[in-house]
């Protein structure tokens, strides 16, 4: 098991002891450090040609410390440790993660109260009092200034979303970009996301792709780098929509890299996995705890077997993924906290 890790557990200890000591308490707290915890880090070195995430990505992500609340302001404060801090130690990612869309994430218990950014083709866009540099000219542009502001600092720059196209524009019927379809050709209104009301699925279908190379090329032009998507691995798996992105990914012509939740993802699927995405979730959530407690607060420590069980499948491109580990603070808006 050892050799399998170039990184050993002393290792990284050490360089995150060095963090430490760099950084004050008072940005500790302020921002909630995460390391995305990529099984098998392997003797890895970067393969020749364009290979997406020739090593395991690492950075950091708004969820665990924000979850729906994070604003352009609490985004940019953490970028700026993660450039000035991590950035030297191989973090280089800066993940938004749900919700950037909602106008009142407060609501989300209240679905029917929630309030969507979209724009004319029926896509998500940032809700411009929470990302203020969205709007330009008094056209929403997205998280293009956000994106080239990370870019800036020398590290990429990450969105999550939940599959599928928007029950709002179904309902609406808004047109497909640069396609002759609309939203209801293809949305599939009997098939949605467990835990969320926003979204239809997509059909398998050219309605469906068109849709998703909509998406994708408004994510390329604002200079996404990282995809996050959700409900598409497990509970259901949904082959054909990771099919459908992979898809779109590649018309975009810009190198995305494409990581599908939630887990656990089923060890038989690997090779399929692997074909179409660079990391795809082996396990729930996990949080700051180290013993399972309940249902929805997974420990630590059940992740050594999952991550010892997937690692022989590492490879440059193709990583399982132990999801995120919560160091410090988590706040000030923490889904779910042991602190």
């Amino acid at each position: 098991m050892a050799r399998a890790f170039r990184i050993e557990t002393r290792i990284l200890a050490r360089q995150m002891e060095r963090v430490m000591r760099k950084t004050s308490s008072r940005i500790l707290r302020a921002t909630a450090l995460m390391i995305f915890v990529i099984t098998a880090l392997g003797d890895v070195e970067a393969a020749s040609g364009p290979v997406l995430a020739p090593r395991p990505p690492m950075g950091w992500n708004t969820w665990d410390a924000y979850g729906l609340t994070i604003t352009e302001r609490d985004f940019g404060s953490n970028v700026d440790v993660l450039a000035h801090v991590l950035k030297p130690f191989g973090w280089t990612y800066a993940v938004i993660d749900e919700g950037w869309f909602l106008k009142n994430p407060e609501d989300r218990l209240t679905p029917d109260r929630l309030v969507y950014a979209l724009d004319e083709s029926g896509r998500y866009i940032p809700d411009a009092v929470r990302f203020p540099s969205a709007l330009a000219a008094g056209q929403n542009v997205g998280f293009q200034k956000i994106a080239a502001s990370v870019h800036s600092r020398g590290l990429k720059f990450g969105i999550h979303i939940v599959r599928g196209i928007p029950r709002e524009s179904v309902a609406r019927n808004l047109p497909v970009a640069d396609s002759r379809f609309r939203a209801s050709d293809a949305a599939d209104t009997t098939d949605a996301c467990w835990w969320d009301t926003s979204n239809w699925g997509v059909r398998d279908n050219a309605a469906g792709q068109a849709w998703y190379d909509s998406l994708i090329a408004q994510y390329a032009r604002w200079g996404v780098d990282y995809l996050k998507v959700d409900c598409i691995s497990d509970r259901p798996y949904k082959p054909t929509e990771i099919a459908m992105i992979h898809r779109a990914i590649a018309k975009s012509r810009r190198p995305i890299v494409l990581s599908l939740s939630p887990g656990p993802t089923a060890f038989g699927l690997a090779a399929d996995v692997a074909a179409k995405a660079q990391l795809w979730r082996i396990s729930e959530d996990i949080w700051d705890v180290w013993s399972t407690k309940s249902g929805s607060l997974k420990g630590i420590d059940e992740q050594f077997d999952r991550v010892a069980k997937w690692a022989p499948l590492a490879r440059p491109g193709r990583w399982s993924d132990a999801d995120m580990l919560p160091l410090g603070y988590l706040g000030p808006n923490p889904v779910c906290s042991d602190a």
